[in-house]
């Protein structure tokens, strides 16, 4: 059983940074390929980024890419997602997830990973 816990949302504004954290309790964190995801309201989850597990291949959204980075620290149990010259649709509600995919193409499924965080507001104002 993996338990997340995300945190680093806030109010922004646009144009400026925000770095979110996703803390992992459990052994086997490193085993795990890591997402994080986002749902505005009335809108479907969507994908934002992922690292797996081995070889710490990283994938991004298009919409994200070259201004969002996620990485991983497997010391701390500790996924991250760096978010620059944020902009107001990024407004959302950003989970973090955990799943025992390797197959690239399950990165941007939803239904790929087995453990969700609770979430962490991000409000990008114009």
């Amino acid at each position: 059983q993996l338990q997340l816990v995300e945190s680093g949302g806030g109010l922004v504004q646009s144009g400026g940074s925000l770095r979110l954290s996703c803390v992992a309790s459990g052994p086997t964190f490193s085993s795990y390929s890591m997402g994080w995801f986002r749902q505005a309201p009335g809108m479907e989850r969507e994908f934002v980024a992922a690292v797996m597990w081995i070889a710490d291949y990283t994938y991004h959204a298009d919409s994200v890419k070259g201004r969002f980075t996620i990485s991983r620290d497997n010391a701390k149990n500790t996924v991250y997602l760096q978010m620059n010259s944020l902009k107001p649709e990024d407004t959302a509600v950003y989970y973090c997830a955990a799943g025992g995919w390797t197959d690239y193409r399950s990165a941007y499924v939803p239904e790929e990973y087995h453990y969700w965080g609770q979430g962490t507001q991000v409000t990008v104002s114009s």
